[in-house]
């Protein structure tokens, strides 16, 4: 195990279980351009939304990318009854007058307070809890998961995102020797440095942790695990 190098466990880590939907979606948040970063905060939404699984909010998105709707003004002139019928196209019928509620309000005070531009928004705040309040303040449903989820998946690129690991990020990482540390905020130091140093996105082999630690190793599911033979506690 100590011989395995932390690139090849998280280059197999990402292959085995992906990385981050920004990339599996093709969202060049790396980029840093504008309409890139509005593309992830509508998938964001929808995945905060927890439409049925993480699966249908993709194919859902697919969908509103279909029909052209990803920009601050194509979802102002789609209005709500437009935005509904695009999303009525997913076969998932029971949310879709909320979620396209949220999408037009959201874009609306967006449009309104920052001038359509979540690079604004983020230039603004004064730190990680002021970008947290700064999002959730888009809109009464704009909660903590789509906050999370939307930046989590912008570490590589907005320094002011302050979230700790996630526990099951953290649990994994533990099991595959990535850090020692028990405490999210010193892993997460240490996953930086790897990120640094083997060229990964942060936010890729923070999901890939995330996926892991979900589905496995909090499950106890050691037997079927695609990372069982770099796991530590395989070789006890």
């Amino acid at each position: 195990m100590s011989e395995i190098s932390s690139e090849n466990i998280c280059s197999r880590l990402l292959r085995e279980l992906g990385g981050a939907y920004p990339s599996s979606l093709g969202i060049n948040l790396g980029s840093m351009v504008s309409e890139e970063v509005f593309k992830w905060f509508i998938a964001s939404i929808l995945l905060g939304a927890r439409i049925d699984e993480d699966i249908a909010a993709m194919n859902t998105y697919r969908i509103i990318e279909r029909a052209g709707v990803l920009s601050v003004k194509a979802v102002m002139e789609t209005g709500r009854a437009g935005m509904v019928d695009i999303l009525n196209k997913s076969g998932y019928i029971r949310c879709n007058h909320k979620i396209a509620t949220k999408l037009l309000k959201t874009t609306g005070v967006l449009n309104e307070k920052y001038g359509g531009d979540l690079n604004r928004l983020y230039f603004f705040a004064k730190g990680g809890k002021d970008l947290e309040n700064k999002l959730q303040n888009l809109g009464k449903d704009i909660n903590t998961v789509t906050v999370s989820i939307f930046l989590r998946g912008l570490r590589d690129v907005w320094d002011k995102v302050q979230l700790p690991l996630s526990i099951p990020a953290l649990l994994a990482a533990r099991n595959l020797g990535l850090t020692n540390s028990t405490e999210a905020s010193a892993a997460l130091e240490e996953l930086k440095a790897i990120w640094e140093q083997d060229e990964i996105r942060l936010s890729d082999l923070e999901a890939g942790l995330m996926k892991l630690g979900e589905n496995y190793c909090r499950q106890n599911k050691c037997p079927v695990c695609p990372m069982r033979e770099s796991c530590k506690n395989h070789w006890k």
